[in-house]
């Protein structure tokens, strides 16, 4: 009878211990977040990826990430300024309508008189 007394203050004490250091224990991943802004700037600098992990205490791949993130930055920006200006230089619908009009009335005021 003693003996299970034991067990059980010893798996009770267990559990406490475990809730105890699953509340206070700090995820494995990082908690603020990376400055790629600062990132690029080094790496714009011409630094190494290791170099500028070391500098900013952060890994390697961090670096990596950031570069592909800007990569994508200016592709999508690319993109979207190459839609603007083909957008731009497509007539609106409203004005091709128009044009075919004002080039039917302007045909007869251009005919010569006789």
């Amino acid at each position: 009878m003693l003996t299970k007394k034991v067990v059980l203050a010893a798996a009770s004490s267990m559990l406490a211990a475990t809730l105890v250091l699953a509340a206070v224990a700090q995820p494995a991943y990082a908690t603020s977040k990376v400055d790629c802004d600062a990132v690029m700037n080094e790496v714009n600098s011409g630094k190494h990826a290791k170099d500028i992990a070391k500098d900013l205490n952060i890994s390697t791949s961090s670096v990596y990430r950031c570069k592909k993130h800007a990569k994508e930055a200016a592709k999508a920006s690319t993109k979207s300024r190459v839609q603007a200006s083909a957008m731009a230089a497509m007539p609106s619908p409203a004005m091709a309508a128009m044009k075919p009009a004002a080039a039917a009335s302007a045909a007869p005021a251009a005919a010569p008189s006789k």
